[in-house]
């Protein structure tokens, strides 16, 4: 008996893996330049990426790009049941996707870009953020509008708090170290292609005395 729903849990799985790839793939030919591989992120690079999380006291967790939700899932089993993922995606196609893909209260999905997350934070009734994380391929984007992301996402970070970033390219390190006092690079081989990951903390500056 027990056989049964073992199956048809395995086809469930089977089937949104088929229709996350589906339309990850759709979505990089349509538009290449906002995504930064033709392969979803492995399980060891979405694992890597998480493992610092201090899942115990976030209570908002914000996801930029976060596409057919390779990564937000996973946000989610983790999260407090308290907490909040704010998930932002300027890709109308993958917001939809992701709204019919996974019914979870504590996610919210938002039309809109990074550069925004100010305001997007605020509509969801937090002023800060405790960990960001992003997959959006920096190196392609007009010039001046991953710097601006990064200010931005630096000034919603709580004190301590991190933004997480994997890139397949080291453009990203000269960007964050214009913003963060602390970034920890490494890379995951695990993944096709191997994927650099940083992980840059802010860090209040302590006022020196007069």
């Amino acid at each position: 008996m027990a056989s049964i729903p073992l199956k048809k849990k395995h086809l469930v799985q089977r089937s949104n893996f088929l229709a996350q790839w589906g339309m990850f793939f759709k979505q990089f030919v349509k538009h290449p330049g906002m995504i930064g591989s033709v392969i979803p992120s492995s399980a060891s690079l979405v694992d890597a990426m998480l493992a610092d999380v201090d899942w115990a006291h976030t209570r908002l967790f914000v996801e930029y790009g976060p596409g057919v939700g390779t990564f937000t899932q996973t946000i989610l089993d983790r999260m407090h049941p308290d907490a909040i993922l704010l998930a932002i995606d300027l890709n109308l196609d993958f917001v939809a996707f992701l709204e019919a893909q996974i019914d979870d209260p504590r996610l919210r999905v938002v039309h809109g870009s990074a550069a925004d997350v100010r305001r997007f934070i605020r509509e969801a009734g937090h002023r800060q953020a405790d960990f960001i994380l992003s997959g959006i391929p920096f190196s392609t984007l007009p010039a001046g509008v991953g710097e601006a992301i990064c200010a931005e996402t630096r000034s919603v970070l709580r004190p301590d708090g991190a933004f997480l970033v994997y890139q397949y390219s080291a453009y990203m390190r000269r960007l964050l170290s214009a913003q963060f006092e602390e970034i920890h690079e490494r890379v995951e081989w695990r993944n096709i292609p191997p994927c650099r990951m940083f992980t840059a903390t802010k860090r209040e500056m302590l006022a020196q005395a007069a």
